[in-house]
């Protein structure tokens, strides 16, 4: 770093040089821009496309609309397979119709509590007023005739 002579009077001048280091950190600034990989790598998607078609209309029943899970885990709409985004848009339908129709949800009971609580949780956002459990006599025995001392 450079120290001038000073003033005319033959003081030592106080203040240092900031120029080079200015210029030093200029420098590295640019090698660090110049270094720096450029972005070029992308991963290419192909995005699924949603099936924003509107359902059939005479798909939902006006007066009631049965919606199964089989023991396999599909879902079931009207003795018709479909996905929970179908589930959606025939729920948005029932809630559009006056009367609104009842909906009746039957899941075996050997399906999966996962699907069941999916299909539930679409059920509760759709906001749907006549909702039943349908079926539930299947569960009140819980095995008992296994579990019965011989």
């Amino acid at each position: 770093m450079a120290m001038s002579g000073g003033k005319d009077n033959g003081e030592p001048m106080m203040e240092m040089n900031t120029t080079p280091l200015i210029d030093v950190l200029l420098v590295l600034l640019i090698m660090f821009i110049i270094t720096i990989p450029v972005q070029t790598h992308a991963v290419k998607i192909d995005l699924p496309v949603p099936d924003d078609s509107p359902p059939p209309p005479d798909f939902v029943d006006p007066i009631k609309n049965r919606l199964g899970i089989t023991a396999t885990n599909q879902i079931i709409w009207n003795d018709s397979p479909v996905t929970l985004n179908q589930v959606k848009q025939y729920l948005a339908q029932t809630k559009s119709m006056v009367p609104e129709p009842e909906l009746q949800f039957q899941p075996d009971p050997l399906s999966a509590y996962l699907t069941t609580d999916r299909t539930l949780a679409v059920i509760k956002e759709s906001g749907v007023s006549k909702f039943g459990f349908v079926g539930n006599e299947q569960y009140g025995s819980f095995n008992k005739a296994s579990r019965a001392p011989n």
